[in-house]
């Protein structure tokens, strides 16, 4: 069951050039770095209140985050809901129509399971389900 926003993923060119103005102006906690080989990314993660903020940054052309940025611009890539069991949200949305980019789900950014849902499918908005 999805109990919360657990992130906002916003796609950046640099994380060099956008961690300062989240850890520094708007004085967020920096939880951590970490690059996330499979996704081709390296990410910011960032707290406030129960939320978190994570910058993408691409490390390769052929990253996801790399033809966001090349296609729209750096910005708000997605949103994040979290779940205590992805894999059965997996099957319920897909029992409600809901087309998934995943079908099972892969390990993102902080050891969680992740999966996404087809933007066409929940309103033009890239969304994430995600499990600690």
């Amino acid at each position: 069951m999805i109990s919360q926003i657990n992130h906002i993923g916003i796609a950046v060119k640099s994380l060099e050039n956008h961690i300062a103005f989240y850890r520094d102006i708007l004085k967020l906690k920096l939880l951590d770095l970490e690059e996330v080989n499979s996704q081709k990314v390296k990410t910011a993660m960032f707290k406030i209140g129960e939320v978190k903020i994570e910058l993408l940054e691409p490390t390769s052309e052929e990253s996801p985050i790399a033809k966001f940025i090349n296609k729209k611009g750096e910005g708000i890539h997605h949103i994040a809901y979290e779940t205590d069991d992805v894999v059965n949200e997996i099957k319920y949305l897909e029992e409600q129509g809901i087309n998934m980019i995943d079908k099972i789900p892969r390990y993102g950014a902080h050891g969680t399971k992740i999966a996404f849902l087809h933007p066409k499918s929940s309103g033009k908005v890239l969304t994430e389900i995600c499990q600690k």
